[in-house]
């Protein structure tokens, strides 16, 4: 597998990059609704302590995405065959979910700062988590919480519609190895 995209598949530098922060952001979505709901601040500063670095993983690997299509490489060409609708869709769905996941880092960042918190959950000096509802970042923060899990699903759903009724092997496109001929993979 090349380190840069070819015409008909994301090369190994995306593919790694797409896989880890899937990875990283379910374990962030996980997190952050536990932490939303955690009414022991004891607990919810553990559970924070986790979801922190993580969303700063996830800022690093989105900027490196970004970065890498914008100075190294190109993307694919759209899947063969999908109707324009469809390919304006992806583009449109690809486009939201990086908007969204900067949108939560830089909420995310802005409750931080404004509350102070970061000291009280990296310090573990006993202090009293803030009330995060009391800073407007919170009410952006959850919506796009909501938003990012919606785009997630609808993403993960699309690329199973083409992977098993569409039968286009869209998924080997971002995944590791060599793309078989579609007359050798049926």
């Amino acid at each position: 597998m090349d380190l840069k995209d070819s015409r008909d598949r994301y090369g190994a530098v995306v593919v790694s990059i797409h896989w880890l922060s899937a990875l990283l952001i379910v374990i962030l979505v996980v997190s952050g609704f536990r932490a939303a709901n955690t009414i022991d601040p004891i607990a919810k500063a553990a559970i924070l302590r986790l979801h922190v670095p993580i969303a700063i993983a996830v800022l690093a690997l989105t900027a490196l995405r970004i970065g890498w299509w914008w100075g190294v490489d190109r993307k694919p060409a759209p899947v063969a065959g999908s109707p324009r609708w469809q390919q304006r869709t992806a583009q449109a769905v690809h486009l939201l979910l990086y908007v969204v996941i900067l949108a939560m880092i830089a909420s995310g960042i802005g409750m931080m700062v404004l509350s102070g918190a970061a000291p009280i959950i990296f310090g573990g000096d006993g202090a009293r988590l803030p009330d995060f509802w009391s800073y407007p970042p919170r009410l952006p923060h959850g919506i796009g919480a909501r938003l990012l899990l919606a785009l997630v699903v609808f993403h993960a759903g699309a690329a199973l519609h083409h992977q098993f009724v569409r039968r286009d092997h869209l998924l080997r496109r971002m995944w590791f190895g060599k793309v078989r001929s579609q007359a050798r993979a049926d």
